[in-house]
């Protein structure tokens, strides 16, 4: 693992020299991690049931793992450095997931075995939004036809269960009964957009836009100022603890996707609405006595709160907030994001980054100590910090030379 220096202060850098620092994060001290410990060089995929010191736990696969580490590598190649390494991962789990990730009905599979049996069926909609980023990340570094007719098959498939609700799963998170859940919009908008953009699709644009435009409508609350995580199914508030229940990481997520999806669709007040809600989410759910994101919160301040191990500090909540932070930054320009944004990386590097093997730890206890339990799922895999720091290096590249 090449040197690199955790404790720089980002207050002391220039624009300039952030991009460069997060890239050396990137490529020398996130990225080796995986090949060095998790690539099943034998049966194909990604081991994600792994220790921070690389230790394999389990060699079952969640095959939301094996879609999200096809979008990193695909993209490390696409966006970051054109490497073959990368591109070879890149290819193992595009064969693993064409051979083993659906069922019959074309719905991904939520768990396989190493050699890709299945375990677990379609347990998690959300899977099918990971595969649809994956496969079309691929297709930009391949020119792969085959993996965006997969991308539009799964299309197809989602919109028909949506269409249907309650009747699909949406592990590791149940959606309360007669609620509808800010997560689906927040997943799918992105993906959809992406997918739209590499076939042309207009339905699938339109799609993409619709549900970027709902998120904003129905679980962006000014009253409160809250992004609400769930919400009844006539898009009004819910009188129930999981109605008041918001996750910030999800808030900050969502508001980075409007931002990049409505800015590119020429909708600026819907990307001005969702920086407001991103303000929200880091200055609610910032620990002010402890430091760092909360997981959850209740947005009336009632205990206990809905979401389990709400007061847990967890990696991709401040991995995605590196970045949210920053694009909010490039489009409303406004100080108060770059100022959370080293409140937010000086808190993250001081304790998420494993030194000794590279990749941060995922979980840490409110004091920001590492911690065992289990929050959703037993995985460490290769998603949220490296397209974080994708993401940022893409935006502050854009800032700094108009790339």
């Amino acid at each position: 693992m090449t040197a690199h220096d955790l404790t720089a202060d980002s207050r002391g850098m220039s624009l300039p020299e952030l991009r460069d620092f997060l890239t050396d994060h990137l490529v020398h001290f996130v990225a080796p991690f995986w090949p060095r410990y998790a690539i099943d060089r034998e049966h194909g995929g990604i081991f994600s049931c792994i220790e921070d010191d690389g230790t394999i736990q389990s060699t079952d696969k969640y095959m939301w793992s094996q879609a999200r580490g096809l979008w990193t590598f695909s993209a490390l190649h696409n966006r970051v450095e054109r490497r073959a390494e990368w591109l070879d991962i890149a290819h193992g789990l595009f064969r693993f997931l064409r051979e083993h990730g659906r069922d019959e009905d074309g719905c991904w599979l939520f768990l396989v075995d190493a050699e890709g049996g299945r375990l677990k069926g379609p347990e998690s909609i959300v899977t099918d939004a990971f595969a649809v980023l994956g496969l079309v990340e691929y297709h930009r570094a391949t020119g792969n036809d085959e993996a965006l007719h997969i991308g539009l098959e799964t299309y197809d498939s989602v919109m028909k269960r949506l269409a249907r609700p309650y009747t699909y799963g949406t592990a590791p998170y149940p959606t309360p009964p007669g609620t509808r859940p800010h997560r689906e919009p927040m997943q799918f908008s992105l993906a959809f957009w992406e997918l739209a953009k590499a076939t042309g699709s207009e339905q699938v644009r339109n799609t993409a836009l619709e549900m970027s435009a709902r998120i904003v409508r129905d679980h962006y609350r000014d009253e409160s100022r809250a992004v609400l995580e769930y919400i009844g199914n006539d898009g009004g508030p819910v009188d129930a603890d999981y109605g008041r229940a918001m996750v910030p990481g999800h808030g900050i997520e969502s508001a980075y996707f409007t931002v990049l999806i409505n800015r590119e669709a020429g909708r600026p007040e819907l990307a001005d609405k969702a920086c407001r809600a991103m303000r929200w989410c880091v200055e609610r759910g910032w620990d002010d006595e402890c430091g760092g994101l909360f997981l959850g919160i209740d947005i009336e301040g009632k205990e206990p709160v809905y979401w389990k191990n709400a007061e847990k500090k967890i990696w991709w909540v401040h991995a995605e907030a590196l970045a949210g932070l920053l694009v909010a930054r490039e489009h409303c320009r406004e100080d108060w994001c770059l100022d959370w944004y080293h409140r937010v990386h000086e808190w993250s590097f001081a304790r998420f980054p494993v030194p000794e093997y590279g990749e941060w730890t995922q979980r840490l206890d409110r004091e920001g100590n590492r911690i065992t339990d289990l929050i959703a799922l037993p995985v460490k895999d290769p998603f949220h910090l490296p397209r974080a720091l994708v993401v940022a290096i893409e935006t502050l590249r854009r800032m700094t030379d108009g790339r």
